[in-house]
């Protein structure tokens, strides 16, 4: 299969998958408060039981695909992603809540393997443009998702769940029929390594300098970002009460713009300027979009900001990884890809926490402030740290 063809293909399944997931995320705080009464601490522990998941399980799954392929791996965790719908479709109380979550966890842990996907079949020229139709699937996917979750909300939150399970299983359907392997050269020979946590290759992986700087930078920004995955929903609703359908279309812009950038500039600014110059455009984005967010005012600021946030995060979400790819072994892409999803959700862990507590005990400008000042602190590592 022509590999245009193979890209456009793992493109829409990650895209499919991806709207699903973006149909439950704007609404899944307000959930949590509304129909189940968690406390906003507890609303960022219903966040990080997913990214905990992901640590968990990304390097497993990046390991496995390396031995049995990565089709396997991405249909069979996209099942898991619908039951983990289904589930929240008939959630009435806060474990079946945390239990949907753990499940959507384990069948959201397949990202970098879809990654080392695309590192199989493009060049380390072709790498960037490939790793960014990932980030524009992650994009479009949050420009549809909460559009359609906000939609779906006037109809009860079971309707969301359903909606998110409906969109879910076509992504596997699809994949099913149309996804080739793309993995020519299987590690069979080799015994299987199911550690929950490979802390060995993990430690090898990040004192590797080239490499570990770029998975720990990776690591702050993803922290820093990850401070607003619940709060930025608890803000629009008790500081500035904006309903379901207004949280649903701000997160549609912001992955509007974030598919704009991925899917139509990377390529471009790639070939203009280094990797190293790209990173540091996209963490100044970051600061200012990150501590102007609690100043927004109303949805036209707050959309304004977001938009500027989203431009950072665009930028930073697919040039990272692709720099990492470039510098790992072609035999490791997704053990090595698999460890850096894995440390960037424990991120997804900490961020969470760390944002519901602040904003529930400290003010709801905390968690925003925060992420501000952590990557402002990327800033001078990435200046002084990264090799073009």
């Amino acid at each position: 299969m022509k590999k245009n063809t193979s890209l456009t293909i793992i493109f829409l399944t990650i895209f499919i998958d991806l709207m699903g997931f973006g149909i439950l995320i704007p609404i899944l705080p307000t959930f949590a408060s509304k129909q189940v009464g968690a406390s906003d601490f507890e609303i960022g522990i219903v966040v990080a039981i997913f990214s905990f998941m992901q640590f968990i399980f990304n390097p497993i799954l990046g390991r496995l695909s390396d031995r049995i392929g990565r089709r396997p791996v991405i249909l069979s965790t996209q099942l898991l992603t619908v039951c983990s719908y289904l589930i929240f479709a008939v959630t009435n109380s806060f474990t079946l809540l945390l239990i949907s979550r753990l499940i959507a966890g384990i069948g959201g842990s397949n990202i970098g393997v879809a990654q080392a996907y695309i590192a199989d079949i493009t060049t380390k020229e072709e790498r960037a443009k490939g790793m960014g139709l990932i980030g524009a699937a992650f994009g479009l996917g949050f420009v549809f998702g909460p559009l359609i979750g906000a939609i779906l909300s006037k109809y009860g939150y079971s309707t969301v769940g359903f909606g998110a399970a409906a969109f879910s299983s076509s992504a596997f359907l699809f994949a099913l029929t149309k996804l080739p392997e793309s993995l020519t050269e299987r590690k069979n020979n080799t015994k299987f390594n199911f550690k929950i946590f490979d802390f060995s290759f993990t430690k090898k992986v990040i004192s590797t300098p080239s490499i570990g700087i770029l998975i720990i930078l990776f690591f702050i920004i993803i922290f820093s970002v990850a401070n607003i995955y619940g709060t930025l929903a608890l803000l629009t609703f008790k500081i500035y009460h904006f309903t379901d359908q207004q949280n649903g279309i701000l997160f549609g812009i912001t992955g509007l713009i974030g598919a704009i950038v991925q899917a139509g500039l990377m390529k471009r600014i790639s070939q203009k300027f280094s990797d190293k110059k790209i990173v540091i455009a996209g963490l100044i984005f970051m600061v200012i979009g990150l501590s102007l967010i609690p100043y927004g005012g109303n949805f036209l600021g707050l959309s304004i900001v977001i938009s500027i946030l989203a431009v950072g995060t665009g930028i930073l979400q697919p040039i990272i990884p692709t720099m990492i790819s470039k510098r790992a072994e072609h035999n490791l892409q997704g053990s090595i890809l698999g460890v850096n999803q894995s440390i960037s959700a424990l991120a997804r862990v900490f961020g969470p926490l760390w944002g519901g507590f602040s904003f529930d005990y400290f003010g709801y400008q905390f968690p925003f402030l925060t992420g501000a000042f952590f990557t402002f602190i990327t800033i001078f590592l990435a200046i002084y740290l990264i090799k073009d």
